[in-house]
């Protein structure tokens, strides 16, 4: 990989964290989305800022909506 690419995220290099039950999880991924919506979609920084805070969170969700499922 060369150094003008870094994923937003990477399994191999990232290890599993704490998963949180699925009702915190989804009311984080909530309050995510209601604070980024008002984000200036002209504003480079907060569009990175909001892509990777609801990457983190919509991540969240899967694991715990897996973790609630016995996947």
């Amino acid at each position: 990989m060369s150094d003008a690419y870094t994923p937003l995220f990477d399994p191999e290099a990232e290890p599993t964290r704490w998963v949180p039950p699925l009702d915190i999880a989804l009311d984080v991924a909530r309050e995510t989305l209601a604070s980024k919506a008002s984000a200036n979609i002209h504003d480079r920084s907060a569009m990175i800022a909001a892509a990777v805070a609801l990457e983190q969170h919509l991540r969240q969700l899967v694991a715990a909506i897996d973790k609630e499922a016995g996947r």
